[in-house]
């Protein structure tokens, strides 16, 4: 029997994410407070399941980002990345 993960990777988050930047996140990279990896955001593990989403460290499974978006507003906390870098557009 095979197991399939019970999440898809960051691409998945790609769109709430340039809605909320302005620009594609994917290429993004961030820096994990919990192990240290430095990843993409495109490589993390996205969960949407539930009343939003969660990005989660390839690495050490730490929650790095939470978004919840309602009609009106959205939610952010980046809390579990000690900084990301976005590229900018040439």
């Amino acid at each position: 029997m095979t197991l399939t993960p019970d999440f898809l990777d960051g691409n998945a988050a790609a769109g709430d994410l340039e809605s909320l930047f302005g620009t594609d996140m994917t290429m993004a990279t961030g820096r994990c407070r919990g192990c240290g990896e430095q990843t993409m955001l495109a490589q993390t593990h996205a969960y949407l399941g539930g009343p939003g989403m969660v990005l989660r460290c390839p690495g050490c499974d730490s929650v790095l980002l939470r978004l919840v978006r309602s009609p009106t507003q959205m939610w952010l906390d980046a809390g579990g990345l000690d900084y990301v870098k976005i590229p900018t557009p040439a």
